[in-house]
């Protein structure tokens, strides 16, 4: 057999026709552990962002195959929605499934969508879009506008700790060496490790427990990277038909995160 048969190239312009799934049941001493590091009360309803974790294996396995057009370590994770079209409990077995669509070109490179999807009950209850962008030297959709509006009114102050980018790889699988430690940080080209995106965007929907709807949807831009340890202040605040929320650096209002919850017009049966 021919060896070079066996080896996969990269096809920066494609994107792998395939999706994987899996079954998975719930853990429920690691939905608590996720809940402590993320803020959340400990309850059997899953956050909005846990199946993202139970989902992210899959998403790693499509993204290290040859057939991908990218190289892990050189993504960045921009934004992110999530569709929870009715609450989901512990105890229900979910069926998962992962694939990558929406090759677009972006200012600064070229971005991909991971979707992921749980079905319970023999219909889908939760979707997931996570944006990697891709850099590169030349993007091709042209100059992005360097802006920085005021932050918003804080309605709370975190004291982010220096590990949490460990506890928060424990919990989420998530073991990028960029969140680790300062010294894995340096190597890949940031002073002090950084939070995870995902783990901002869990902690602002912990701040918002009690006033989240049964059916909504989240979506979120992750901005500049949130050094660690770091203090950072959080704002919510009702904006037309959407409930805003930010995160940004308590002395100096650089953004780390932007988002909108959009209640669904009726939770799914």
């Amino acid at each position: 057999m021919n060896p070079l048969r066996l080896v996969r190239i990269r096809r920066p312009d494609e994107l792998p026709e395939r999706e994987l799934t899996r079954k998975v049941s719930v853990d429920r001493e690691h939905l608590a552990a996720y809940d402590r590091v993320c803020g959340f009360r400990l309850r059997d309803e899953l956050p909005a962002t846990y199946p993202h974790v139970l989902a992210f294996p899959l998403a790693m396995e499509l993204m290290a195959a040859r057939d991908f057009p990218f190289g892990v370590l050189g993504l960045v994770h921009v934004a992110n929605q999530i569709e929870q079209l009715r609450p989901l409990d512990a105890g229900e077995p979910l069926g998962l499934r992962v694939w990558a669509e929406n090759l677009a070109t972006h200012p600064r490179g070229r971005t991909v969508d991971i979707v992921a999807e749980a079905c319970a009950g023999g219909a889908v209850a939760w979707r997931d879009r996570s944006t990697y962008l891709r850099r590169e030297r030349a993007g091709k959709g042209g100059s992005e506008p360097r802006r920085r509006e005021d932050p918003p009114a804080a309605s709370a102050e975190w004291r982010v700790p220096g590990d949490i980018g460990r506890r928060y790889a424990a919990v989420s699988g998530d073991r990028n060496p960029i969140h680790l430690s300062g010294l894995s940080a340096r190597l890949l080209g940031q002073p002090r490790a950084i939070a995870h995106g995902m783990w901002t965007l869990a902690r602002s929907l912990a701040a918002l427990q009690g006033t989240l709807p049964a059916a909504y949807t989240v979506e979120a831009a992750f901005k500049l990277p949130l050094p660690l340890p770091a203090t950072v202040a959080f704002a919510a605040w009702p904006q037309e038909a959407e409930r805003r929320f930010a995160v940004h650096d308590a002395r100096s209002g650089k953004p780390h995160l932007t988002g909108a919850v959009t209640v669904a017009a009726s939770p799914a049966a």
